[in-house]
């Protein structure tokens, strides 16, 4: 079989529905040789496994709560159990309730901005320290999270977008403690798609609408692909003098002055 990412086993995170961008990135990385593992939880388990069962090898899904401390030990044994190591992790998880999101941003209360934090920035340090004896192993390991521009306010975007702009100085922070351990840490910032969280948001779906009009290149909101290969290339080993990096996948919009 031939692909950039044979005989690599990669877990990837966030993927609910066909529709995620997770599971384009899976999809992918089965097309390019990788053996893949995903993570759901709880009520989300029956979605997860219904959209895995459209993939072209069906894989399993394991339990990740990332609000859970317990989960991450858990899930370290058991991938320990199935493979030994570990070559790529994909982190596209990101939730905000409503509240960080609708409504004037300074008056998001506190636990909602600190839930939306926790869950869509932080849990990329937990699961790098959780997993990274595994991905040690491997000897040239990937973690690639999923991310949206954060160099700007974005309409509809509220607390999501602080957590962003988390996210990328996290990953910057892990990229610098994990590369003399072989470990790559890096970004894909892709342009708005539409999946079942982004429908969620009415000002961001105006975001979305001009996206097209700005990005040199044009932007095809219901199309990932070009995102999960932007992914497949960092769990690749294309990528192996690159980390800390952010690669933007958007059609060319963060080029283009004004928005």
């Amino acid at each position: 079989m031939s692909g950039m990412l044979v005989d690599k086993r990669i877990l990837v995170t966030g993927m609910t529905t066909h529709r995620s961008i997770a599971f384009a990135v899976a999809k992918a990385a089965q097309e390019q040789g990788a053996e893949i593992v995903l993570t759901t939880f709880g009520e989300r388990r029956a979605m997860t496994e219904r959209a895995a069962r459209r993939l072209p090898d069906p894989p399993p899904a394991l339990e990740l709560d990332v609000r859970k401390e317990e989960d991450f030990s858990s899930l370290a044994a058991e991938l320990e159990r199935r493979w030994g190591r570990l070559d790529g992790l994909v982190h596209s998880i990101g939730f905000a309730p409503p509240e960080a999101i609708e409504g004037p941003f300074s008056a998001t209360p506190s636990a909602a901005a600190l839930e939306t934090f926790e869950i869509s920035a932080v849990s990329l340090s937990l699961l790098a320290h959780a997993l990274s004896p595994l991905l040690e192993r491997a000897g040239g390991a990937g973690i690639v999270a999923l991310d949206f521009d954060a160099s700007r306010a974005w309409p509809g975007y509220g607390w999501m977008g602080v957590a962003k702009a988390g996210l990328e100085s996290i990953a910057r922070f892990l990229a610098h403690e994990l590369g003399p351990r072989g470990i790559r840490v890096n970004l894909v910032a892709a342009g708005p798609l539409s999946t079942v969280a982004s429908h969620g948001h009415k000002g961001f779906l105006a975001v979305a609408d001009e996206w097209p009009k700005r990005a040199p290149l044009g932007w095809d909101s219901d199309d990932p692909s070009g995102v999960a290969d932007g992914v497949c290339f960092f769990l690749s080993e294309w990528s192996r003098q690159v980390t800390g990096e952010v690669l933007h996948v958007d059609g060319g919009h963060h080029a283009v002055d004004g928005c």
